[in-house]
């Protein structure tokens, strides 16, 4: 991926000209240089295989109920009313068993 100097838009690979092109303005960079970015897709109208689970969410230090696993994956929920506190979900990182904790 690469972004355009003049005006911060994404900027499309012209591999035939050899060149990063932005559609906005029409700067154009040598394809050397930037990030290239490898995306796997599936065939037409095929399914896309997702090989494993990518942990994004951030980890605290919390007993697992089901496994006694001390890690889990947590977030934040409004699940009841604007005027009540969040509610904060767990998932253990090693059985994916979920639990919540109102506050």
């Amino acid at each position: 991926m690469k972004f355009c100097p003049q005006c911060k838009r994404l900027m499309r690979p012209d591999r035939a000209r050899g060149v990063w092109r932005c559609n906005a303005c029409g700067t154009e960079v040598p394809l050397g240089t930037g990030v290239a970015v490898v995306h796997r897709t599936a065939p037409r109208g095929g399914v896309a295989v997702v090989e494993s689970k990518t942990a994004t969410l951030p980890k605290t230090d919390e007993v697992c109920p089901k496994c006694g696993n001390g890690e889990a994956y947590w977030v934040l929920r409004q699940t009841r009313g604007a005027d009540e506190p969040e509610t904060r979900i767990f998932e253990c990182t090693r059985c994916g068993h979920k639990w919540r904790e109102y506050q």
